[in-house]
């Protein structure tokens, strides 16, 4: 019996056509498209933020009162910042309040979006409840909490008073103001971090847990293997901003203690404040914001240093 040709020829196809490039016309008008779309968030940038930072570094070098014409200084005005205690006062304060404040706040984050991870009824009640206090402006909450912690009439010391604990006078305390701060700040602001680390634990695959517990993993290997590196992303972002927030608290400070007593609370944006509005040395205040820029900028970039080890992203 012939075999044909035909029934042993390989079978080819044909290659499929190459991808043309869009023409020029509609590659210039997704361009503008796209310009369109960053153009406001461009233009808030440089007048909000760009503008003021070279502002102040041209402020910086002058001596200006505000209502004389400014005179040149040159560095002088950062000449004065290494003998003014009052500055490092305020800056160890700022530091006292972010190394206190920050880890606290992820804290009581992490351990609420654990809790509301764990399938409650009505979550989304509870999780608008925790986050009220976020969303409510520093002002209202600040006198809210001079309420609670006065002396004799506040909740917070009618609280200890059922445990037979004396309760300070917490705004007028060298000891106790600026813990009062931290306590308050942390009830403010710990609601951001939990909806965040509450979003990255609902993306973490459940066949990780499922595998887990297969191979008899207990919950504290669980979260300490599977949770923490799965939610590495959103805990780096969490930190660097409260980071940055911390170091420039000034409303609760204002509001709460006006920076007393004496300057146990004096933070360095009030410490800037006041020397540019109070005493009208807008070349000093400029000097000491563009400090307070540079550290938060050095501590930002120490963050992003450990980003690779310490965070790992699901691929």
């Amino acid at each position: 019996m012939a075999i044909s040709t035909a029934d042993t020829a390989p079978v080819t196809t044909a290659p499929a056509p190459a991808r043309q490039a869009p023409p020029p016309r509609w590659r210039s008008r997704e361009a503008l498209t796209a310009w369109l779309f960053i153009l406001p968030s461009l233009v808030g940038f440089l007048i909000f933020t760009a503008g003021p930072v070279v502002a102040a570094g041209v402020i910086s070098l002058l001596n200006w009162n505000l209502f004389s014409a400014p005179t040149w200084a040159g560095l002088h005005n950062f000449a004065r910042l290494g003998p003014d205690p009052t500055f490092w006062s305020a800056l160890g304060s700022t530091a006292y309040f972010t190394l206190v404040s920050v880890p606290l706040t992820i804290l009581v984050s992490l351990l609420l979006a654990l809790l509301l991870n764990q399938g409650l009824k009505r979550i989304a009640v509870f999780r608008s409840l925790l986050l009220l206090p976020y969303a409510t402006i520093t002002v209202a909450v600040a006198f809210v909490w001079i309420w609670l912690y006065i002396p004799h009439d506040g909740l917070v010391n009618a609280v200890l008073g059922w445990f037979g604990i004396n309760g300070p006078a917490w705004l007028i305390s060298d000891t106790w103001a600026m813990p009062a701060l931290i306590l308050m700040s942390v009830w403010k602001s710990f609601g951001f971090g939990m909806v965040v680390f509450l979003a990255g634990l609902q993306a973490i695959p459940q066949q990780l847990y499922e595998a887990g517990r297969v191979d008899g993993t207990s919950p504290w290997k669980s979260f300490r293997h599977i949770t923490l590196p799965m939610l590495s992303p959103a805990l780096f972002f969490v930190i660097v901003t409260s980071v940055i927030g911390s170091f420039q608290v000034f409303d609760q400070a204002l509001i709460m203690t006006n920076g007393g007593p004496g300057t146990r609370t004096t933070t360095l944006v009030m410490y800037i404040y006041r020397t540019g509005f109070e005493n009208y040395d807008q070349g000093y205040a400029a000097a000491q914001s563009l400090v307070l820029f540079a550290f938060i900028v050095l501590i930002t970039a120490t963050q992003f240093m450990f980003q690779r080890k310490l965070v790992h992203y699901d691929n």
